[in-house]
């Protein structure tokens, strides 16, 4: 491919969209979701057509959970709690969720809470998610936890998680794990069972990506705002705009910022903006032999410099997005401003031959769909490093394919992948573990994240996780977070901005960073 003649494009259809678009200020903040708890109603009429992005192959986020699915799996399957406003911990299956000592917090589950089927949510059910979650291989979640905690159970309704050293943000961290029937439950992904959420599962198409969900007419909580809801699979982004536009979809997700600013202004249809809790990154291979240039963390910083972010961030994606100035998201509860990807292409060059580097060729992966604009961006990558001398070549694997297994080091061997790291938290702490705390044992099978395994590091983000006084744990994370940004993990990174489109007889749609929403509080006023 090559990239400088997809960057003159972009640059043109960046003038070419500002010309024949008006660019108006139809981008809003969402507001918070709605409150969870209230008395059973009449769910409202209509059907809501979701088009998504990436294809939701199940209702269960063991092994995967892309930012968009979450609602989606939320409306059928429950945690004990939520991230809702100000990225704080709500309870949902929790009616309670106190820290009680450094290393016990109290859960009371709500007594009404029940599936679908009729049968009350038990504490056996949260027993058994928690080992379903510990069992299943490669799983996004699991390695977001320092420690599993461990339920003791008090009475019918009440127990404690309890864990061996102190958990900040456990709270937050159970947002993550859906609860199913303890019988029903495995160690895999779920496509089909009951669950305790507004809506139900009528058909499914795993296949194709396909469901449709009915509201749940014995919900515990309040009725759903629509009473059915068909989630459609579209991975072109130009069929999903068309499909808005025509009326054939009521909501997009995860859209580019070219498509933001030919929908922004057109009558009966809005956008929807919050600032993201998602990391894209290009992450370096550190699964590499010692004598590999790009063990060595002063050639990889050579390489960082030859990124004209500014440009990319400009003129590629349209001021969508926030350059991380840190190792995560700034967004995020306990992230630092830690170091600058500069761009110096004559220091980089000179930093590489001081190396012995002259002949570089590198291998970059990524998944179509893990970012906005992701294909313009990577030749982009590609023109700025050939400028320095570096040769690169690109590798696009399409949704559904093995890149996992390249992930985990089994599939082939690469030098960067492009990845998006999403944050479902609001911590800091979630994405310093999931990203930066692997371990000689994790690696074994395959499931430090990119190889990415150093004992100090993975030592500090325990210790700051374990650290109950904020002042310290402050100083943990930031010392940690320096570290990490001194080995210089990833060539380039930024946060994107969330960015949804919908119908204007769409409301009650209140977007949050983590790029989800509250299913069940949206209306559709037909006519």
């Amino acid at each position: 491919m090559d990239g400088s003649a997809r960057q003159r494009r972009g640059l043109s259809r960046r003038d070419l969209l500002r010309a024949g678009f008006a660019a108006g200020t139809g981008l809003a903040l969402g507001p918070v979701l709605a409150a969870c708890a209230g008395p059973t109603g009449t769910s409202g009429a209509g059907t809501l057509t979701l088009a998504l992005n990436r294809s939701l192959v199940s209702l269960d986020n063991k092994l995967n959970q892309f930012d968009a699915h979450v609602t989606v799996q939320r409306a059928v399957r429950q945690a004990l709690t939520r991230i809702g406003d100000g990225l704080r911990a709500e309870p949902v299956l929790a009616e309670s969720f106190e820290l009680v000592s450094p290393t016990a917090w109290r859960v009371r589950l709500r007594p009404q809470a029940v599936y679908s089927d009729g049968t009350p949510v038990a504490v056996a059910d949260v027993v058994a998610a928690l080992d379903m979650y510990q069992q299943v291989d490669a799983s996004f979640v699991g390695n977001q936890f320092p420690e599993w905690p461990v339920v003791q159970q008090l009475d019918e309704h009440t127990f404690d998680l309890v864990t061996q050293r102190p958990l900040v943000g456990l709270d937050a961290l159970m947002s993550n794990i859906l609860v199913t029937p303890a019988a029903a439950n495995l160690p895999e992904e779920l496509s089909d069972g009951v669950g305790s959420g507004p809506y139900v599962v009528t058909q499914a198409n795993r296949g194709t990506g396909d469901y449709t969900l009915s509201a749940n007419r014995d919900y515990w909580g309040p009725a759903p705002g629509v009473e059915q809801v068909r989630i459609r699979f579209l991975p072109e982004e130009t069929s999903r705009v068309l499909a808005l536009r025509s009326g054939e979809v009521d909501v997009i997700d995860s859209i580019s910022p070219d498509s933001a600013e030919q929908l922004d202004g057109l009558p009966g249809i809005s956008l929807l903006q919050a600032e993201g809790t998602r990391l894209v990154q290009l992450f370096y291979n550190f699964r590499k032999p010692p004598e590999h240039p790009l063990s060595k963390a002063s050639v990889r910083q050579a390489l960082s410099l030859a990124i004209d972010g500014q440009s990319i961030v400009r003129d590629v994606l349209l001021d969508s997005v926030t350059p991380t100035n840190g190792v995560v998201p700034l967004s995020l509860d306990g992230a630092v401003e830690v170091g600058r990807f500069e761009f110096d292409p004559r220091k980089a060059r000179q930093l590489l031959d001081a190396e012995g580097v002259d002949d570089l060729e590198l291998t970059v992966i990524w998944e179509s769909g893990e970012f906005a604009s992701d294909a313009y961006v990577m030749e982009a990558i590609a023109q700025m490093l050939g400028d320095i001398g570096v040769r690169v070549h690109l590798r696009q694997f399409e949704p559904g394919g093995d890149l996992p297994t390249w992930r985990q080091g089994r599939g082939g061997d690469f030098d960067l992948i492009g990845n998006g790291y999403g944050n479902q938290t609001g911590l800091a702490l979630t994405s310093l573990q999931g990203l930066f705390a692997g371990t000689p044992e994790m690696e074994k099978t395959g499931d430090a994240f990119m190889g990415f395994v150093y004992d100090d590091i993975a030592s500090g983000i325990t210790a700051a996780a374990a650290e109950t006084d904020d002042q310290r744990r402050s100083t943990l994370l930031e010392d940690v977070q320096q570290s990490i940004w001194d080995l210089w993990p990833a060539m380039w990174a930024f946060t994107q901005d969330v960015l949804l489109a919908h119908r204007d007889v769409v409301s009650g749609l209140d977007l949050l960073p983590i790029n989800s929403y509250d299913l069940a509080a949206v209306r559709l006023e037909e006519g």
